[in-house]
């Protein structure tokens, strides 16, 4: 934008009237500069030095905008419909004349959508060739395929023959006549969503976007209202969606990093859904579809509390310790591996002199044992459970003893963690947290990612 631009521009940009209406209003006095009414029109102003002054009110001009919708049903995705009203209509006045919706949300869908005049940050979320993530919540009427998620893994074939690309499908619940389900996709083909779903026996009766790329749908924002977006969101939309720069320069400005176990720092949380199934089914349970979300964060004993009240189990709950221990100390030893690129990443620390430390709701046993097996039990300065503190996460306290006994400030902590109730104990520590993708809570990615500072699919992405 130039330094300078006529009155009339100026105030036609923040959307106040058309150019010959505030021609008019500048005539009559009703504009002021730097506390003068002004009556010339084409007078020359700066938008960064001079206060402009309409009708008593103070006209702020800003060349770019950026607001987060919480699109209701009922309203089309465009900035001028004859029939029905547009979401640039849900604004209101006193925003730019400019403004358009990022992609489009079919009128019955609900949810997440940028408005912006950026149009280079447009193209960079619609490119194809960009592979954005969009995360959707759906309710869907009829059965699932046993094999929808590898179906929708590898794409759809719609009706009329279109190829989709991979999704990542995560069921949420589901009975015989319905489901809720998470879907994310990288593309935005007509009535997409509804038309996968449809070619899979099973129609989408409700629909809402709640991401796109780093961007994630502000759960306080109620259907219809908007806001501007952060300066941290604006930032990361404009970088890449794992924030790696940024996340590098952290990176060295901390003193210690602290990891989560299983699902951040090794690749265990399958093992620790067959071990419910195997466990409660011992006592003639079947496992509950949500039971890993209810006992997120919980230490090794609040579990074991949990499971003996909610399954009337009769052992003690040092018998229910045991034999979950038993049941793990094989497969963390011969069969869970580290994260995709955690074994160099933890050398790459080391040598900056960073200081280790681990967070976890485990065992000392079992965590002995991965660590041991994977060759890195060395790498840390110290590991912490949670039986060793008052509470499990989301409470604080197992991060603050860390940084404790490591010898640092929480603010000079950086925290790794695959869970939300993880990513709020963290933050609630004080400290910097990187919420990182595990394939069993990746339906759990638009809420981590709004929790946490920063993302990051593997550690590969910071070497």
């Amino acid at each position: 934008m130039s330094k300078w631009i006529r009155l009339d521009k100026y105030l036609s940009d923040m959307n106040r009237g058309t150019r010959s209406q505030l021609r008019q209003a500048v005539q009559k006095g009703r504009v002021e500069v730097n506390g003068v009414p002004e009556m010339r029109p084409e007078r020359k102003v700066c938008p960064q030095e001079d206060e402009i002054v309409m009708d008593g009110e103070r006209i702020s001009y800003h060349s770019v905008e950026y607001y987060m919708l919480n699109k209701p049903a009922g309203v089309v995705s465009a900035t001028e419909d004859r029939r029905y009203p547009t979401v640039v209509s849900l604004l209101g006045e006193g925003k730019r004349k400019d403004l358009f919706p990022v992609g489009r949300l079919d009128i019955d869908t609900e949810g997440l959508l940028l408005l912006t005049n950026d149009g280079l940050l447009a193209h960079q979320l619609l490119s194809p060739a960009k592979h954005v993530d969009k995360q959707y919540y759906a309710r869907v009427l009829g059965k699932l395929p046993e094999d929808a998620v590898l179906k929708f893994a590898g794409g759809i074939t719609l009706e009329d023959g279109t190829q989709t690309l991979p999704a990542e499908l995560h069921i949420h619940d589901q009975t015989d006549q319905h489901a809720e389900v998470y879907l994310t996709v990288q593309e935005g083909k007509f009535h997409q969503v509804k038309r996968m779903f449809e070619a899979v026996g099973c129609h989408v009766e409700y629909l809402k976007r709640i991401s796109m790329g780093p961007l994630v749908l502000d759960p306080a924002l109620q259907s219809g209202r908007y806001r501007a977006l952060s300066d941290p969101e604006i930032a990361r939309l404009k970088k890449s969606p794992d924030y790696k720069d940024g996340l590098s320069g952290e990176i060295m400005c901390k003193k210690a990093v602290i990891f989560d176990l299983d699902g951040t720092l090794v690749d265990s949380m399958w093992m620790w859904h067959d071990i419910d199934v195997e466990y409660l089914a011992g006592y003639g349970w079947n496992c509950p579809p949500m039971l890993q979300r209810e006992i997120e964060g919980m230490s090794f004993t609040e579990t074991a509390i949990y499971f003996k009240e909610r399954f009337a189990i009769p052992d003690s709950l040092d018998e229910i310790k045991a034999a979950w221990v038993q049941m793990s100390l094989d497969k963390y030893r011969h069969e869970v591996p580290l994260k995709k690129g955690a074994g160099r990443f933890l050398n790459y620390l080391k040598g900056k002199g960073i200081r280790l430390g681990i967070a976890t709701s485990n065992g000392s046993d079992m965590v002995q044992a991965v660590l041991k097996a994977q060759g890195v039990v060395e790498d840390f300065d110290c590991v912490v459970t949670a039986c060793e503190v008052a509470h499990g996460k989301p409470a604080p306290d197992i991060y603050l003893k860390v940084a404790s006994e490591l010898g640092v400030e929480p603010q000079d902590c950086l925290v790794f963690e695959d869970i939300p109730a993880g990513i709020v104990a963290g933050k609630a520590a004080g400290m910097t947290v990187c919420a990182v993708e595990d394939e069993h809570s990746a339906w759990l990615r638009a809420e981590k990612i709004a929790l946490a500072d920063y993302y990051v699919r593997d550690y590969e992405e910071l070497l």
